[in-house]
């Protein structure tokens, strides 16, 4: 009865669900598509709508359908029915005749006579999971020549997979798979039929029981598939070209229960099975698009010695946002991002201790950009604290040539890099961090390029002395480097720089106002830096200076003095 209810106010149903279901795609599709352009409610009971829906009968592989199933498709009521509300397509065990051959099955397979290019499908519904079914929501290009299909006679000059195929759901065909498992796929002439491009979730309950709107959305840059509103798997090859990309033609919807073939064995006591489907509905952009993106924000987030990393938000009704960085003679990239979202974009390969302006601007898809466009922002990148070199020495195992390592500060955090350099080892695909007392591993991941892996961690002190080792598996065993000491915030190519043996003086300490140096160098180097490591202040001076501490938090800082009697470091408290 409730069913009743909710189809009686359609319209208002299907507002408030593409509300519902635009904004949680606002923060997962590139493109939001808004307009409902074609749908299917099924509100008359019977026959399905012939207007909407084409029977796909004939068989198109002699005697067969393409994955050697065991159905015959019919036009049969009993296989396809539209019933309070809802289409039933019924895959059944029963002999039936057809083409000249008998086969002991029958379902329906049907087509829908609406074909479009970009744009969202969303289908409400559930899924059989009966053993030996092979139930799909599916699409394909309606240039495809298969026989007997709707648009076949007048478009179909296209073979498969160059046709381009995109399969919503599958169930039935990956059975090793936890239960409620279902899977999305793309076929193309790149990678078909057993496909690696496939992306797959496992529903949070019953899916024969319970709806769940599958959808897919599908733009000039992209193809994404959702669960109930939320992305599980999006297709989106760099190199976009017919073997890849079939997808700028239009496809058109298919819906079917295949029986047997590749879905495996049917039950000696299976019956038949109902794929159950509340809706079918296509939303695309039909209205021109001149809402401009609104409360634009960008600001300057961390700063390291190569990179910095610019905080930017704005809103848009199209759900999304492209924000383009302009800086110094060359300098110049984009980065897309949902509406609403900050986007913390990094800007790397900067040149360390350099000034920085970044011009950045906010648009939409349609071109429309924010009205004060460009925001003007202003860095400094500090100085790199790191330490490397290279060595051949093992604590296991052992090297031919030896490996490359760095060590980079980053506020509280150090990024590791290593890289072997053997040439006598294949197989390299996985590094580990050890430390050595007490013992750890933590992996460093897939490499980064050929041989070389980097790992940043977490959570060291300002000036602390680490060490740790890396070991490289390869095929047929591995080798460990040595144990290498760093001091965190240092830059001594691994060596702990020369403590100066001769004190320099600073006062006050605690410290209010101006902090006073009387120095043993007529030129020096001084950094203050916070506890994260960050750098405050730091100049080149002369034997006597005052540094102005007035605006300074209360606090512990660090005090580094450098010059050519060597290296002070220095607590200092501020009040």
């Amino acid at each position: 009865m409730k069913k009743n209810l909710m189809k009686i106010n359609t319209p208002i149903q299907i507002l408030f669900t593409l509300f519902l279901i635009s904004q949680l795609c606002f923060a997962q599709v590139d493109v939001v598509y808004k307009d409902l352009v074609w749908s299917d409610e099924f509100n008359i009971n019977g026959a399905i709508n012939a207007f909407n829906w084409h029977h796909q009968t004939q068989l198109i592989a002699g005697t067969s359908w393409a994955n050697g199933e065991e159905q015959h498709y019919t036009n049969q009521l009993a296989n396809s029915f539209v019933n309070s509300g809802n289409l039933n397509i019924v895959a059944k065990k029963e002999p039936f005749f057809d083409q000249g051959v008998t086969k002991q099955y029958t379902s329906a397979r049907l087509n829908s006579k609406y074909a479009f290019k970009y744009g969202r499908v969303d289908i409400r519904a559930k899924i059989p999971k009966d053993a030996g079914t092979w139930p799909a929501l599916w699409m394909l290009g309606k240039n495809v020549n298969e026989d007997g299909g709707f648009f076949d006679s007048q478009f179909g000059n296209t073979s498969w997979p160059a046709c381009g195929e995109i399969d919503i759901l599958e169930h039935g065909i990956t059975r090793s798979k936890p239960d409620n498992y279902i899977q999305s796929a793309m076929h193309t002439p790149s990678s078909s039929g057993n496909t690696s491009d496939i992306g797959g979730v496992v529903v949070g309950d019953n899916i024969a029981e319970n709806y769940h709107i599958y959808s897919m959305n599908w733009s000039p840059n992209q193809i994404s598939f959702l669960l109930d509103g939320v992305v599980f798997y999006t297709y989106n090859p760099s190199n976009k070209n017919a073997s890849t990309w079939p997808f700028d033609k239009e496809q058109y919807i298919l819906l079917n229960i295949a029986m047997g073939g590749v879905a495996g064995t049917i039950p000696s006591n299976f019956t038949q099975a109902t794929m159950v489907i509340d809706y079918v509905r296509v939303y695309q952009n039909t209205t021109t698009d001149t809402q401009k993106p609104t409360n634009f924000t960008a600001l300057v987030g961390q700063i390291t010695g190569s990179t910095v990393a610019l905080l930017l938000n704005a809103y848009d009704d199209s759900g999304n946002v492209t924000y383009n960085v302009t800086y110094g003679a060359n300098g110049a990239t984009s980065t897309f991002s949902p509406s609403g979202v900050q986007n913390s974009f990094v800007i790397s390969g900067l040149s360390p201790n350099t000034d920085y302006t970044f011009s950045v601007s906010a648009s939409d898809a349609s071109g429309n950009t924010f009205v004060n466009n460009p925001i003007v922002l202003k860095a400094r990148t500090t100085v790199i604290l790191d330490c490397a070199g290279s060595d051949t020495q093992a604590s296991q195992g052992s090297f031919s040539l030896g490996y490359k390592y760095a060590f980079e500060t980053l506020g509280t955090s150090v990024k590791f890099t290593f890289e072997m350099l053997d040439t006598d080892k294949s197989g390299v695909s996985n590094a580990y961090l050890f430390t050595q007392s007490p013992f750890s591993e933590t992996s460093m991941g897939s490499p980064v390029s050929g041989k070389v892996f980097t790992k940043t961690i977490d959570g060291f002190l300002y000036g602390s002395t680490i060490s740790y080792a890396c070991k490289f598996a390869y095929s047929g065993g591995s080798s460990v480097t040595k144990y290498i000491s760093y001091v965190v915030g240092s830059s001594c190519n691994l060596g702990i720089e020369t403590i100066s043996d001769f004190p320099q003086t600073y006062y006050p300490n605690p410290v209010e106002n101006k902090l006073n140096l009387i120095l043993n160098d007529d030129q020096n180097q001084i950094r203050v830096t916070d506890i994260l490591g960050r750098t405050l202040f730091e100049k080149d001076v002369k034997g006597s200076y005052s540094i102005d501490m007035s605006d300074y938090k209360s606090g512990m800082y660090f005090l580094k003095i450098k010059n050519s009697q060597g290296i002070q470091e220095s607590k200092i408290i501020k009040k």
